[in-house]
């Protein structure tokens, strides 16, 4: 009866291990009910920058206006 009480104890024990490595690796609660700040979105190209966009147009309107007219 030790046994087999053992051999269901370990089992449960690897059962419960796997769920757990599972649920970490979808991105479930974090251990001990820690929660981890999200990430913020991340720019991928320069053009997906709005503010990039914006700022390279301010610079462009300011050249064209800085440029003198020779028509």
């Amino acid at each position: 009866m030790g046994k087999f009480l053992l051999v269901v104890i370990v089992f449960a024990a690897l059962v419960y291990a796997v769920f757990w490595l599972i649920e970490r690796h979808r991105g479930g609660a974090p251990a001990r009910g820690r929660r981890t700040p999200p990430k913020p979105p991340r720019t991928l190209a320069p053009d997906d920058d709005e503010d990039f966009l914006r700022d390279l147009n301010r610079r462009q309107r300011k050249r064209d206006d800085d440029r003198p007219n020779n028509e």
